[in-house]
């Protein structure tokens, strides 16, 4: 198995060498006859809590996992894939490479515990060597639970798929990312799962005047690349596309407004471009009846001779000139170009995706995105990431945030004032859209410095299971 793939799932018909038991109350006890003579001593243990107990069997190892009470959505799917996660920790633990998962809690949780086991399994191994830092064991997982189907398993198999990919696409150093190969292993992936991937070289980005991105990129010995990725089936449900559009910054030193204390997580710059990328290879492997366009402009930015530095002005792919007074502020400039260049697909919706701000992982930490959106309802999308638990705050877009990005030698500035920086960096988005938008700061949870439960450190690949859910639901 490839040590980046998640585990395999399939349906069970009966239990094997270690088997988890998933309860809701005592009385599900009654259902493990293997536990015969330990009944009443695992029963006076369980309470309302969360809970997880190991004991030699005859059959082998077996394990009971209760699920905590929970009334709200969020936090009862939240604290099932948590559960999961420390499922994962113990079979691990115990060195099994397949375990069989018996469940009597309703379907929804069922699955939740899955994806918290499966998440949580993932592990970045690329590059290390001689025992590879003992990796999990865990490479199966059969299913025996009342109402789950193979298409759920496959569903869920896939939509982990994306967001392993996405991970992976994080963890990878610029040495072996650099745009290029990146816009390769887009297409890759692409040809894996079923999307077409476009991708457009640096001569093409000149051709359409990306002034944005050729600007970032001035710095780099690495040309640039457009991606366009498109999932459009013969059953869409709709005629107008949902555009996706991810910062693609494969690296960022901050130019000339260099970096210094947080340089070293650079290369997660680009977790909104993976998180298309991630989001793109589950819908295309379920094939969701929707007709999705992906853009992701990709980039490192470097220093040298050529690099643009603060007081340069440069003309956007829409003809906007921009005052650039921050280096550092570079994701926007080519986010600016793609969402300008998405104004063809006359799109139902636009939903961008960035790594953008220090502001916006300052407020909301690793617990949640910031998001701000002109005249269009985040409902449905803040309902989808209660359910996946990457949850929205919706910041406003107040007039006089336009202001503040108001410059004096060119239309606009690239960066506001001190106050609210991850609303100021929308405004400056909003500036190139003219379609219903949605703009995603993913800054906070797109990078773990340790593990959370099924977010291990790395890149989380925060996005995917997001747009996946909404998307999917959007169109039933």
């Amino acid at each position: 198995m490839n040590t980046n793939s998640p585990i395999k799932l399939e349906k069970a018909r009966k239990g094997g060498d270690v088997n988890i038991h998933l309860i809701t109350s005592k009385k599900d006890l009654e259902t493990i006859p293997e536990l015969k003579d330990l009944k009443k001593k695992i029963a006076e243990r369980i309470g309302d809590e969360e809970l997880v107990f190991s004991v030699p069997s005859a059959k082998g190892l077996t394990i009971i996992a209760k699920i905590k009470k929970e009334t709200e959505t969020g936090y009862r799917f939240q604290s099932a894939r948590s559960l999961g996660a420390k499922l994962k920790k113990v079979l691990n633990g115990e060195k099994a490479e397949s375990a069989s998962l018996i469940s009597s809690a309703d379907r929804v949780d069922t699955l939740a515990v899955i994806e918290g086991i499966v998440l949580a399994n993932y592990q970045f191994l690329t590059y290390k060597t001689g025992d590879r830092n003992k990796p999990n064991t865990l490479q199966s997982l059969g299913v025996k639970a009342e109402g789950v189907s193979e298409k759920d398993l496959k569903e869920l198999y896939d939509v982990a798929v994306g967001t392993f990919a996405a991970r992976d696409f994080v963890n990878e150093p610029v040495i072996t990312l650099s745009a290029t190969e990146w816009s390769k292993r887009i297409t890759k992936l692409g040809k894996e799962t079923g999307f077409k991937t476009t991708v457009l070289d640096k001569k093409k980005i000149e051709a359409l005047r990306m002034g944005g991105l050729l600007g970032v990129n001035k710095g780099s010995v690495e040309p640039p690349t457009f991606n366009i990725l498109e999932w459009k089936p013969k059953n869409a449900k709709n005629k107008k596309p949902i555009v996706l559009v991810g910062k693609g910054v494969v690296y960022d030193t901050g130019g000339y407004n260099i970096k210094t204390a947080q340089m070293a997580q650079m290369k997660s710059d680009m977790g909104g471009g993976a998180a298309v990328c991630g989001a793109f290879a589950a819908i295309a492997a379920n094939k969701l009846p929707v007709y999705v366009v992906g853009l992701i402009p990709a980039t490192d930015n470097r220093i040298d001779g050529k690099a643009i530095v603060a007081d340069d002005v440069l003309t956007m792919m829409s003809g906007t000139k921009v005052e650039i007074l921050n280096t550092d502020a570079e994701g926007r400039l080519i986010l600016a170009d793609a969402l300008h260049y998405a104004k063809q697909y006359d799109p139902e919706l636009v939903i961008d995706l960035a790594t953008l701000t220090g502001a916006a992982a300052r407020i909301t930490g690793h617990f949640g995105i910031s998001a701000c959106a002109d005249k269009t309802d985040l409902k449905s999308l803040k309902e989808s990431g209660e359910r996946v638990y990457e949850r929205i705050m919706e910041f406003p877009m107040w007039r006089e945030y336009h202001d503040a990005i108001k410059s004096d030698v060119a239309d606009i500035k690239n960066i506001g004032g001190a106050a609210g920086g991850n609303i100021t960096s929308a405004t400056f988005l909003h500036h190139f859209t003219d379609y219903p938008w949605v703009h995603l700061d993913i800054a906070g949870p797109s990078f773990m410095t340790s593990n959370v439960d099924y977010r291990v450190k790395g890149g989380t690949g925060v996005g995917v299971r997001l747009l996946y859910d909404f998307i999917k639901n959007s169109v039933a």
